[in-house]
């Protein structure tokens, strides 16, 4: 029985068969090696050495990468299971199955929870928040006042924080987003695929 893969593929540091990663995750056999197309344009745009480094992971996002933004830094740091610095080809495949359709939505509010969660407490305060929502902001260009910065999460912390306690523990997370589904709405395979692939097809284009 074949592989599609070639020896230097079967050898790629942190590489994993298609057929254990679609067991383990929402994805196709298919669909996996399409990802691993994918995982070595992004790995290689830079460094080239069968990893995805934070500095790869910026660029298939801005284009640039010089720009930081702490949003893109925590979905790197979860993808980052391992906590070694760099995604590997099972570490991507298995990050990215959050984000598919047919993922749960329990997974995708606890990845989302864990976006915000900056400290790793198992909490989020109000200044998480508020990090968070100023880094989004900045992703989106979009300008606020500081003033209306701090209404937006004061109200949005308010109304999360169910126990009054001055934290969002995960059970009221998840009630919170019951209430405003929008905010997993990224949460999607098409969202994230616009992103990369954008980048896939126009490192293409120079080629």
């Amino acid at each position: 029985m074949g592989c599609f893969c070639s020896k230097n593929t079967r050898w790629t540091p942190g590489y994993e068969e298609p057929t254990v990663l679609a067991a383990e995750t929402p994805f196709t056999v298919s669909e996996v090696e399409a990802l691993h197309e994918l995982f070595k344009k992004l790995s290689s745009s830079i460094f080239n050495d069968g990893f995805i480094h934070k500095e790869e992971f910026q660029f298939a996002l801005f284009r640039n990468k010089n720009k930081r933004n702490l949003f893109a830094d925590r979905v790197f740091d979860l993808f980052d299971a391992k906590r070694t610095g760099v995604i590997d080809f099972g570490e991507f495949v298995r990050s990215l199955g959050v984000f598919h359709p047919n993922a749960p939505v329990a997974d995708k509010i606890e990845f989302a929870f864990r976006l915000y969660d900056l400290r790793r407490t198992g909490y989020i305060e109000q200044e998480e928040l508020k990090e968070m929502v100023l880094a989004l902001l900045h992703e989106s260009d979009l300008i606020l006042s500081d003033d209306v910065v701090e209404t937006i999460v004061d109200k949005t912390f308010k109304e999360a924080d169910i126990k009054a306690d001055g934290r969002i523990d995960q059970e009221e997370w998840k009630e919170f987003v019951s209430k405003n589904p929008s905010l997993i709405k990224n949460m999607t395979l098409p969202y994230l695929k616009w992103v990369f692939l954008s980048f896939f097809f126009s490192s293409f284009s120079v080629i």
